[in-house]
C-alpha cells in the first residue's frame, strides 16, 4: 500500500467541508481540522486562513507529513499501512501507535520505535489486521461513552466510525467476524 492509495481511501471517508457543532474538532475540510491547518501553515511560514480555503496540494502534504510520515506507515508491512494510517487520521497518531502496540503485545507508549517495528514484521498479517480493527472498535466504544463538559457526547458518531472499521475489514478480506 502506497501513500497515494491510502490517501485515496481516507478521503472517501473524510469528505469536504463540515462544521458539526457536536464534533469537538470543530470545522474540518477533507478531514483536516482548522487547528491542524493553522499549525501546518505556520510551520511552513504561511499565515492561517479558513480551512474552507484549503488547497488540494495542502491536503496531500498535511496527510503525508502529519499522519503518514508521523505514524511511520512506510516502515510497516504494506498490508497494514492503510489500517494504521486511517487510525492515525481518525484517532490521532499517538492513539494509532498505541493500537498497534496493544495488537502486537509490546510495551504501549504511543511511540513507534524498533521494538514495535520488529514485532510488526514478525506478526501474521491477517491476525494483526484483525487485532488492529478490534482496537479501533474498543476505542470508539470507550470515547462514545464519555460526556463532554458541555453535556454532549460522541455517540452520534459511533455508527459512522463502526462503518469505517467495517469497510477497512472488507479490505483485509478476513473471514472471521469482527462484531
Amino acid at each position: 500500500m502506497t501513500f497515494e492509495q491510502a490517501l485515496e481511501h481516507v478521503l472517501q471517508f473524510e469528505g469536504g467541508y463540515v462544521d458539526n457543532p457536536d464534533d469537538p474538532g470543530g470545522a474540518t475540510n477533507f478531514g483536516i481540522t482548522q487547528a491542524v491547518y493553522d499549525d501546518w501553515r505556520m510551520d511552513h511560514g504561511r499565515l492561517p486562513r479558513p480551512v474552507l480555503e484549503i488547497e488540494p496540494e495542502e491536503v496531500r502534504q498535511i496527510y503525508r507529513e502529519r499522519y503518514w510520515d508521523a505514524a511511520r506507515c512506510e516502515d510497516l508491512p504494506p498490508e497494514i499501512r492503510l489500517l494504521h494510517f486511517d487510525a492515525a487520521v481518525n484517532c490521532g497518531v499517538k492513539n494509532a501507535a498505541k493500537f498497534l502496540q496493544r495488537a502486537l503485545g509490546v510495551p504501549v507508549d504511543g511511540i513507534i520505535g524498533p521494538i514495535t517495528l520488529g514485532a510488526a514484521q514478525k506478526r501474521e498479517i491477517r491476525d494483526l489486521a484483525n487485532d488492529l480493527l478490534w482496537e479501533r472498535v474498543r476505542y470508539y466504544r470507550e470515547i462514545s461513552a464519555r460526556r463532554r463538559p458541555d453535556g454532549r457526547d460522541l455517540r452520534v458518531f459511533l455508527p459512522g466510525w463502526l462503518y469505517r472499521v467495517l469497510k477497512l475489514r472488507d479490505l483485509t478480506r478476513d473471514p472471521r467476524p469482527l462484531l
